[in-house]
């Protein structure tokens, strides 16, 4: 199978996904009128996609790791693929970061005022529990590993997960949120996924453990979060995603000293297209050599 022809758009590419086709064999085709492939650049109005695609598109590579605002559009007639595991290591970090303010109590110590505010607690020793084990939790168990945890995961299927002491299926969400000192979502949204976390699982957590969230806001029921977190029902929570996003100004997460809010920056837009380059330069070698591309999105699974 020779190269594709591969039309980027829309939006300013700046060169950088362009030279990942030409790197990976492929041709950057003028318009969509004459690929037979393409990469989505843009993030909102998914009906803008199905109409650059014409009957020849065989490829349809997506910019996103959360494919759910353009699962209506995936069909049988060509191959869709999302930039799942491609943003990985960068959200890990942030993942790793977080779990470290919640133990050491970040969030309430930047916002004291005078010296005395709680102190946290040691790293070493405790449980972290992955929910949503794929790309995300196989590239945070060894980046927490160095601080002495027991790291338990969770999977829709139960497969392994490398650094983990123990992996549960779906039916083991439970176990893993109760044993769990801090509980780090990575789960795509699906209609089983969403709202996941609702007031009895964040009572599993307990009032000592924190919740992590860096995956997608709406992972969270977060009406019974703020109850939780009013009522003492769970330690803390550190929410790199919210649900609504953004957060309003007024929004009452704002108002705890057990919060800490960043702005849905865990794959800084910095490097997000560097990241993305590197996975079509991938597929576009792949799609020339007949292979399988990666992130093929699976639309009865949502991811």
């Amino acid at each position: 199978m020779s190269g594709p022809r591969v039309w980027i758009g829309p939006g300013d590419d700046d060169g950088r996904i362009a030279a990942a086709v030409t790197r990976g064999g492929g041709a950057v085709a003028p318009d969509s009128v004459d690929a037979d492939a393409v990469v989505w650049l843009e993030y909102s109005r998914p009906e803008e996609l199905l109409e650059a695609l014409n009957n020849d598109i065989r490829w349809v590579q997506l910019p996103a790791a959360g494919v759910e605002r353009w699962l209506d559009l995936v069909d049988g007639r060509r191959t869709w693929t999302g930039a799942q595991g491609a943003y990985a290591g960068q959200v890990a970090e942030h993942a790793a970061a977080l779990v470290l303010a919640a133990s050491k109590h970040l969030p309430q110590a930047a916002r004291a005022r005078s010296w005395g505010a709680e102190p946290g607690r040691p790293l070493e020793g405790a449980t972290v529990g992955i929910v949503g084990a794929g790309a995300i939790g196989r590239a945070l168990a060894p980046l927490l590993a160095p601080f002495g945890v027991r790291i338990l995961a969770q999977t829709r299927s139960g497969r392994t997960v490398d650094g983990a002491e123990r992996t549960a299926g779906a039916d083991g969400l439970a176990e893993v949120l109760r044993e769990s000192d801090y509980v780090v979502l990575a789960a795509p949204l699906t209609r089983e996924t969403r709202g996941l976390m609702g007031a009895s699982e964040l009572d599993l957590i307990g009032p000592d453990g924190w919740l992590v969230n860096v995956a997608r806001g709406a992972l969270v029921r977060t009406d019974d979060l703020v109850a939780a977190l009013r009522e003492g029902r769970i330690g803390g929570a550190c929410l790199d995603v919210t649900d609504p996003e953004p957060l309003p100004d007024d929004h009452p997460l704002w108002g705890f000293p057990n919060v800490l809010i960043t702005p849905h920056v865990a794959n800084p837009p910095a490097y997000e297209r560097d990241l993305l380059a590197a996975r079509v330069e991938e597929n576009v070698r792949r799609f020339a050599a007949g292979e399988e591309l990666a992130g093929r999105i699976d639309p009865e699974r949502g991811y």
